[in-house]
């Protein structure tokens, strides 16, 4: 649905949240799983579609009777890469890279609690930066995976990019130069 757009609408990503979330919930109600506790991503993100899920996950909370806990989106994103359950938990310490459309970010985790960010974009997100680039360039969003088929089948003679920052004495990452 952004397609056309190029890139995330508020309204029409809050739009979905509501014409999905009770779809969803009714697949959850028909496996009989008890449920105890219910998680809301409460942010960072775009706030027409946090709150369509915070007040979702309340009435919910209230319907079920069971606690309603807020969670961080990037932490989501962290969780994640442990969901299937084929995947062990990592050995710490550990170094984790979330890489979005808002937020690119370099941690290191000292256990599935306890991390520190060790650097963080200054400017734009890498995904943010793929979207914005494949907008100019007239390609679908979302752009990332577009730029990497283009760049998978290229030809032709590379391009050398400045790479920024590499005199700063930190982990942070900056991609407004390379949109630019």
């Amino acid at each position: 649905i952004h397609r056309p757009f190029g890139g995330v609408v508020p309204n029409l990503a809050k739009r979905e949240h509501i014409k999905n979330l009770p779809i969803i919930f009714k697949q959850i109600a028909k496996s009989k799983e008890q449920i105890d506790l219910l998680a809301v991503t409460v942010g960072p993100g775009l706030e027409p579609a946090l709150w369509t899920g915070i007040t979702f996950a309340q009435e919910l909370s209230k319907t079920l009777k069971v606690p309603v806990i807020g969670t961080n989106h990037l932490e989501g994103h962290v969780f994640s890469n442990w969901l299937p359950q084929k995947l062990r938990t990592p050995k710490f310490p550990a170094i984790c890279l979330i890489v979005s459309g808002g937020h690119t970010i370099l941690l290191l985790m000292r256990s599935l609690t306890k991390w520190q960010i060790l650097g963080e974009t200054r400017d734009d997100a890498v995904g943010e930066a793929f979207d914005k680039i494949a907008r100019m360039l007239d390609l679908p969003y979302p752009g990332g995976p577009e730029i990497e088929k283009l760049a998978k089948s290229f030809k032709g003679k590379l391009i050398e990019f400045p790479r920024p920052m590499i005199y700063d004495k930190n982990y942070d990452f900056s991609f407004s130069g390379l949109k630019t």
